[in-house]
C-alpha cells in the first residue's frame, strides 16, 4: 500500500537521498537547479510517495517567473524534480505523483506550469507542450523541445520572449 503525502512531511535528508539515486550527486550543475536557487518549493503543489515506511517518490514544484523584453514579469510554477527510486522505477510511481499534483493545481497553483522534461511523454499523458515557449530562455545550457508548458486554474501561459527564472 502506498500514501501520498505533503512534501513537508518527509526528512528533507530522506528527499536528497532519493533525488542522488534517482539523478546522481553530479544534479546540481543542471540549468533546473539554477531556476531553483534560493526558493522554497511550493507546498502545495510538492508531494512524496511512501510505501512500506519507505520513501518511494517525490515531486517538487517551485515558484519561477518568465520576464518578458518589456519588464512583464508573470508568475509560473516549474514542475520538477519528479524522482522515483530506481528501484520503484516503471510501476506507474512517477505518473501517480503527477496526477496527484495536477489535480492540487487545477485548484492552488498560482501560475500556469512549466518544466524541462520528455515531451513525448509528459505531452502525451499530462498535457505539456512547447507550443508557447519557442521563445523563452533559460539561464543556462537546455534542449528547447524539452521546455515544455501547460496552462492551469485559470492561469495562461506568456507566449512572447522572455526569460525564466526565480520568483
Amino acid at each position: 500500500m502506498v500514501e501520498l503525502l505533503p512534501l513537508s512531511d518527509i526528512e528533507p535528508q530522506a528527499v536528497e537521498a532519493l533525488l542522488d539515486a534517482a539523478f546522481g550527486t553530479d544534479r546540481f550543475g543542471r540549468t533546473a537547479y539554477r531556476l531553483r536557487e534560493g526558493v522554497d518549493a511550493v507546498p502545495a503543489l510538492s508531494f512524496a510517495l511512501v510505501g512500506d515506511g519507505a520513501l518511494i517518490g517525490t515531486i517538487q514544484c517551485w515558484p519561477v517567473a518568465h520576464r518578458g523584453a518589456d519588464g512583464t514579469a508573470t508568475s509560473l510554477v516549474m514542475v520538477g524534480p519528479v524522482a522515483v527510486h530506481p528501484d520503484a522505477q516503471r510501476g506507474g510511481h512517477g505518473r501517480m505523483l503527477m496526477a496527484y499534483m495536477l489535480e492540487a493545481a487545477e485548484t492552488r497553483a498560482d501560475g500556469a506550469l512549466m518544466m524541462i522534461g520528455d515531451p513525448e511523454y509528459y505531452g502525451r499523458f499530462f498535457g505539456f507542450t512547447a507550443d508557447a515557449t519557442a521563445a523563452w530562455d533559460l539561464p543556462g545550457p537546455y534542449e528547447k523541445h524539452r521546455l515544455l508548458a501547460r496552462a492551469v486554474n485559470g492561469h495562461s501561459l506568456p507566449t512572447g520572449a522572455g526569460m525564466i527564472g526565480p520568483r
